[in-house]
């Protein structure tokens, strides 16, 4: 492939994701308003719709990698945002047919939870093998900083749209965008692997990255970090809605804006996280971001009236900022220290973690708000947030400039070169 064809297929790549995060950022949006709004959902209940947008991390997120490497990685990307397209699309169904529940809600986001999971491992194993080892960082961070374009201004947007049109038909533009992202994929060109006659067993492919991860001296530190922030992050998705709808009393238009403020913060911190790591070096620079992202979330819940609003705004950006330097810097480590047949079942392995986390957090966050509320629990997770710096700091990390400072040997052992069979 030319540099061009190479250039011509990254961007519509890029396009279809970013197409894709602007729907689910007003999606993001339009989901939990319509169960308060619409279905006057409890505390709990939005704590289960958490959940369920990533519960099937628990689930299938080990065996993705294995799925995953066995598909087409186009197919599969395709297959996930039209199975997508359909749950989110059930929803407008339901209302306009006066049939809408709270279950129906869960059951989406448990759809959308499952799709998620094969698109995102898939997602992650297609870049390095779309564009050159000297530009994924790079690339990595103008990913990250495009998402967090369309966290900013998606949410906004969502606000206006469920203030002017509802909160159930401003979901149909989260269907749209999961069409024109699959067609958009759809015309990349199919990535072709030689396969095995015979694939090894499912749990030994699993086991292999399993345990290349969790003994690797860098890899398995950022994990247990990520895991920490990733069960905050749980908690901030089930009871920000409910902080700002029951206790602030925030308008809707005003709820899209400062959740969007989240989006502000991450396209900072991707846009700096180059300079950051190049200055102060990859390994030191994620202790530094798990220290602000644990300032920023203890900030979130303070005050009341507009002080509390701009106390909000700035606590999610802050958190979003030093977040996003952890995901880029520790994902491009991943893409690049990994040998390539374990890609996939590394990036699978991290995210059954880490993102494995986010729907416990959901659920205890949900729990925990209807007892003490919600402002009481942001508390709460923001004491939780200090482990995820501690993990680096009680690991090699914490002596090293970059993380590639550390020589690692292969921590899976001995292994066969190619499948068996």
């Amino acid at each position: 492939m030319s540099v061009g064809q190479e250039a011509g297929v990254f961007w519509r790549w890029w396009t279809a994701g970013t197409t894709s995060s602007v729907g689910s950022a007003v999606g993001a949006v339009a989901l939990p308003l319509t169960a308060l709004t619409v279905l006057d959902a409890s505390a709990f209940e939005m704590g289960l719709i958490a959940a369920a947008s990533y519960v099937a991390w628990l689930v299938i997120g080990l065996p993705a990698g294995v799925i995953v490497q066995r598909l087409p990685l186009r197919g599969a990307q395709v297959g996930a945002d039209l199975a997508r397209a359909v749950a989110v699309a059930s929803i407008p169904l339901a209302w306009w047919w006066g049939w809408l529940t709270v279950a129906q809600l869960v059951v989406v986001a448990l759809v959308i939870s499952f799709a998620n999971v094969l698109f995102d491992v898939a997602n992650s194993t297609f870049l390095p093998a779309i564009v050159s080892r000297e530009q994924l960082h790079a690339r990595n961070s103008l990913t990250s900083a495009t998402h967090a374009a369309t966290q900013l201004s998606g949410p906004p947007l969502g606000g206006l749209a469920v203030q002017a049109l509802g909160a159930v038909p401003t979901l149909l533009v989260d269907t749209a965008s999961y069409l024109l992202s699959a067609a958009l994929l759809w015309s990349l060109p199919a990535r072709r692997a030689d396969a095995p006659d015979r694939w090894p067993p499912v749990r030994v492919m699993v086991a292999e990255g399993w345990r290349y991860v969790t003994r690797h001296t860098v890899m398995g530190p950022t994990m247990w970090s990520a895991t920490a922030v990733n069960f905050v992050c749980g908690a901030q998705l089930a009871v920000y809605p409910l902080y700002l709808v029951r206790e602030l009393h925030a308008p809707a238009a005003l709820v899209g804006v400062l959740l969007a403020v989240e989006g502000a913060g991450s396209l900072v911190g991707a846009t700096l996280t180059p300079w950051i790591t190049r200055r102060w070096g990859t390994a030191r620079s994620l202790v530094v971001a798990c220290v602000v992202a644990v300032g920023g979330a203890f900030l979130v819940p303070v005050g009341s009236g507009w002080p509390a609003y701009l106390a909000f705004a700035a606590g999610n950006m802050v958190f979003a900022g030093g977040v996003v330097v952890l995901s880029v810097t520790t994902r491009t480590y991943r893409q690049t220290a990994s040998p390539p047949d374990l890609l996939s079942r590394v990036m699978a392995t991290v995210r059954f973690v880490s993102w494995g986390a986010i729907p416990v957090g959901g659920l205890v966050a949900g729990a925990l708000a209807g007892l003490a509320g919600a402002r009481a629990t942001l508390l709460v997770f923001a004491a939780a947030a200090v482990l995820a710096p501690l993990a680096l700091l009680l690991s090699p990390v914490r002596g090293l400039r970059n993380l590639t400072d550390l020589r690692v040997d292969d921590p899976a052992g001995p292994r066969p070169v190619a499948p068996v069979g």
